[in-house]
């Protein structure tokens, strides 16, 4: 305890407050790992006091910073932690609301610890604990840099941990030396995975662009009454074994969080300044105005909610979805993404479509190779029966994918499952850790459509021009999505912006892949429950032709079938 001796009265009681919220906000902060992961209503009201011990404790040591510095003894790395736990509160707030500006108000605190060096003399304390927390701050702060696509500062913060790093270990030759070593390697192989095709500016220097839904990539449709659903709880699983990752985080997973969030309004009730000012009132927080305080969510909500899972088991898998399924409101949809190795069926006489033909392994845990019995970890597609009860949306992308195609509509609710190709040609396959090519048709379709092409780089000029051509596709396929006979589930879905915006980049993804000379086979097609008319939409001309134009713009015509070869 600091000796109270040499203070007035004022000093004194300044101390013990400061003391009283930083044991309150550790405590506070410590019962957050407690908290379910799943539902609204469990977690807020704690989220609420914790952001309130947190404000009230920034606030205090800004105020009385002096009599704290000289009386208190309290350090620069002190003040980092505190602006630290603040950043891990707001990210960890936005994976649970999955509100962009939550991230906005991460990196503006994670920045003021940069900006103002609070652990510039961590290494001079001479304590490795210091130094661990200084590098997990990094580590912190370049996952939120990468999903708000500040990748010129993601690779400044990597050199800098590089270095911090190798000062750690050569100072104190730890025990966990490899484990930085590895977070580091691992963050280098994600960034460079992320850059499969680049956009370069005039002075070829890179540009780094979103993929978030914002009002210019918004789909347009003509509406009709049956186009009565929204996207309103999502489950995002990534346990493929082989690609890349970086904090519990894989390549398909990160793009599809992206595909499925609005870009962040930079007007939205407040501007973001590069650190946090004494006084200012974050965006939204629970306990602040703007917030409904009564266990709802906010009345304006920008983004569907999303679950992240990474490698789960079985059982995590199904209790998140029953969590996503009981908190839908009326008229609201599920969508379960899956990007996952597939496990496979030795069953020669298939009777039960759910279970005898396989389904995706969740995590690697496996229980035995040589089991006769079910595998503990795959999700079948049978598991997901239950779930038909409310309109469900399942993306499946695996090299098992094809046996979700049966899943029957027990209950008469909207339901559509888009599957991945099933296999990759062999000039493809040695990049499959980078992330799935049919993630990336759904995250970015330019991209993907260079990449199956071999264009590594593109001036912006060009981008631009080429993005029109996708544009045009994308407004015509809702055309024709609209007129042709689909069933009635798309056209339930096809209101809300997201799913529409992934339907439509399927449809995308169909017809470059079918018209491409290396995707020749059926297994190199994704496939889609109920199907889309082919004449009327899949093999309709007029998307033919601008994807052939588009070839053509990019002077990669050959890549594509001639139209006499066109079946």
């Amino acid at each position: 305890m600091v000796g109270m001796a040499n203070m007035d009265e004022h000093e004194r009681k300044v101390v013990m407050e400061f003391c009283h919220l930083l044991e309150k906000s550790k405590q506070l902060f410590n019962g957050l790992r407690d908290l379910p992961q799943y539902g609204h209503k469990q977690w807020q009201a704690y989220f609420g006091r914790t952001f309130d011990i947190y404000t009230k404790l920034w606030k205090f040591q800004q105020q009385h910073r002096q009599i704290l510095d000289t009386k208190y003894g309290l350090k620069r790395w002190q003040i980092g932690e505190i602006a630290s736990k603040i950043g891990q509160l707001y990210y960890h707030y936005y994976l649970r609301t999955s509100e962009t500006n939550y991230l906005n108000e991460a990196y503006s605190f994670y920045a003021a610890i940069r900006g103002r060096a609070y652990y510039s003399r961590a290494a001079k304390e001479d304590r490795s604990e210091l130094m661990v927390k200084k590098l997990r701050y990094y580590a912190r702060f370049i996952v939120v840099c990468l999903l708000l696509r500040r990748m010129k500062l993601v690779r400044e913060l990597i050199a800098e941990l590089d270095r911090h790093i190798a000062d750690y270990t050569s100072t104190y030759e730890p025990d966990d030396q490899i484990e930085w070593s590895l977070v580091l390697d691992e963050i280098k192989g994600f960034i460079t995975a992320d850059s499969l095709v680049t956009v370069l500016h005039a002075d070829t220097n890179p540009i780094v662009l979103s993929h978030r839904l914002s009002p210019l990539t918004t789909p347009p449709v003509e509406k009709s009454q049956y186009m009565n659903l929204t996207l309103q709880e999502i489950l995002i699983v990534g346990s493929a074994s082989e690609q890349v990752k970086f904090s519990e985080l894989t390549m398909d997973m990160f793009r599809m969080i992206q595909t499925l969030e609005r870009e962040p309004q930079e007007d939205y009730n407040h501007i973001y300044d590069a650190s946090p000012a004494p006084g200012r009132v974050p965006y939204g927080v629970p306990g602040q105005k703007g917030y409904i305080e009564n266990g709802e969510r906010p009345s304006r909500r920008e983004n569907p909610h999303k679950y992240l899972l990474y490698k789960p088991t079985l059982s995590q898998v199904l209790v998140f979805l029953a969590s996503g399924f009981k908190e839908l409101p009326a008229n609201g949809a599920l969508l379960l993404y899956l990007s996952s190795d597939g496990c496979f069926s030795t069953t020669k006489h298939p009777e039960d479509m759910g279970y005898d033909l396989g389904g995706v392994l969740t995590s690697s845990k496996r229980d035995g190779e040589h089991k006769k019995q079910k595998e503990a970890h795959c999700l079948y597609p049978g598991d997901l029966y239950p779930f038909t009860r409310r309109p469900l949306f399942v993306v499946v992308d695996s090299d098992n994918s094809f046996v979700f195609q049966h899943i029957p509509r027990y209950f008469g609710q909207p339901l559509v499952t888009l599957m991945s190709p099933q296999d990759t040609p062999p000039a493809f396959q040695d990049q499959q850790h980078n992330g799935s090519l049919f993630t990336l048709f759904l995250h970015s379709p330019l991209t993907a459509f260079c990449y199956c092409c071999n264009l590594t780089s593109i001036p912006i000029h060009h981008w631009e021009r080429c993005q029109s051509f996708v544009d045009r596709f994308v407004t015509e396929a809702s055309r024709l999505f609209t007129r042709s006979r689909v069933d009635s589930s798309y056209l339930q879905f096809f209101g809300d912006d997201f799913l529409r915006l992934l339907l439509l980049r399927y449809v995308f993804c169909d017809v470059v892949l079918h018209l491409h000379r290396a995707f020749r086979g059926r297994q190199y097609r994704p496939r889609c429950q109920p199907p889309l008319p082919e004449a009327e939409l899949l093999e309709h001309p007029s998307l033919q032709h601008l994807v052939l134009d588009l070839a053509a713009h990019l002077e990669v015509r050959t890549h594509f079938m001639e139209n006499h070869e066109i079946d």
